[in-house]
């Protein structure tokens, strides 16, 4: 470990350059010398010093241009200019130019002192200036791993969620052939409604795959999927006209989920049951009021007309009012319309509520 700083004293004068020596070894520096820009250059070269005085009028080089040179090499040792000059110009460009102080020399060597204050400030701030490089290369290098790991983390959970959904449209595929297949209605509409539910699910996890943003589902383009996904059901083609009207809304992927889900239940019911004498439309509205988001589904049917279906399990019932309950909303129906048109309100921010999925298995 090196215990006492090094001072190169670049100066033409060798009678001065002995009163430094002299004086500045008593104060525990060890003093080396050249007697021109050049030399000095060439002593810097080889490393090992921690601080230069550095004399303004020498021939060949002086000691600005001495100085830029300095100034370009790597981590090159502060510079304390002294000169005899008593010019406040060559002051001022020498210090813009990037030297640590500035000291007026006198033949008598009485700067001496002033030289050992200035020459310890001027290490001292290269340390701290050396630590403060080092730490904001540090910072550096980390907010680029970081960045390096978010990226990666991203391009893993694009690849999550790619898998999941490819996973569970091959599932709902699976059910729209056993669906397809089964002789029996009651089989086949439960089927059905099974593979909407994991079309839902599904249609978020290839959203979000696709999506700019991992954290949010833009709801028009994932209901504009997932309707038609349904267009496409077993029960398709039971349907004159589905009709989407949805503002672009972002919003996390698990009420988007909650969202799909009862959009395909009420969808569904009124394919069922709100046209008994033939297809009509259906129409899915989502729109913004205020910090609120609106979600209606409504048809043109017999509505409160309607006998009760001895089939119907209340299965749909159930799994809209827990996925009501995730979003902090209730599925209302309007008494206004003339057919059925159910609405739920909830808020566009995250709800603080548990999660209702357990409801279902009640």
């Amino acid at each position: 470990m090196k215990i006492k700083p090094t001072l190169l004293y670049v100066d033409d004068d060798k009678a001065l350059a002995r009163l430094v020596e002299r004086g500045l070894t008593r104060h525990g520096f060890c003093v080396e010398y050249a007697p021109d820009g050049e030399a000095g250059l060439a002593r810097i070269a080889l490393g090992g010093i921690d601080v230069i005085a550095l004399d303004q009028y020498m021939p060949g080089l002086d000691g600005l241009e001495t100085l830029g040179r300095i100034q370009a090499i790597p981590g090159a040792p502060p510079v304390v200019f002294v000169t005899a000059s008593q010019d406040s110009k060559i002051a001022v460009t020498a210090l813009k130019a990037g030297a640590a102080d500035y000291l007026v020399k006198d033949t008598l060597g009485e700067f001496v002192p002033l030289l050992h204050v200035a020459a310890e400030a001027a290490i001292r701030q290269a340390l701290i200036q050396k630590a403060r490089d080092e730490a904001e290369a540090e910072v550096r290098a980390s907010r680029d791993r970081y960045a390096a790991l978010a990226a990666e983390r991203e391009m893993l959970l694009r690849e999550v969620n790619h898998r999941i959904g490819n996973s569970l449209q091959i599932i709902a595929s699976l059910l729209h052939l056993q669906a397809n297949s089964s002789p029996e209605e009651d089989i086949k509409a439960a089927l059905t409604n099974a593979m909407g539910r994991v079309a839902a699910v599904a249609q978020v996890h290839r959203r979000l795959y696709t999506s700019h943003d991992l954290k949010s589902v833009l709801l028009n383009q994932y209901l504009e999927a997932l309707l038609e996904d349904l267009r496409r059901s077993a029960e398709g083609n039971r349907m004159s006209r589905l009709d989407l009207k949805a503002q672009p809304i972002e919003i996390d992927p698990d009420r988007a989920v909650a969202i799909g889900i009862i959009v395909n239940e009420l969808v569904m019911n009124s394919v069922k049951y709100a046209y008994p004498d033939g297809p009509g439309p259906i129409h899915v509205e989502l729109v913004t009021n205020g910090d609120d988001v609106v979600l209606s589904i409504a048809d043109d049917g017999v509505g409160l007309n309607a006998k009760a279906d001895p089939r119907s399990t209340g299965m749909g019932q159930r799994i809209v009012s827990a996925m009501a309950q995730k979003l902090d909303a209730q599925a209302e129906r309007d008494p206004t319309h003339a057919g059925t048109r159910i609405v739920l309100r909830f808020r566009r921010g995250m709800p603080d509520v548990t999660d209702p999925l357990s409801a279902t298995a009640a």
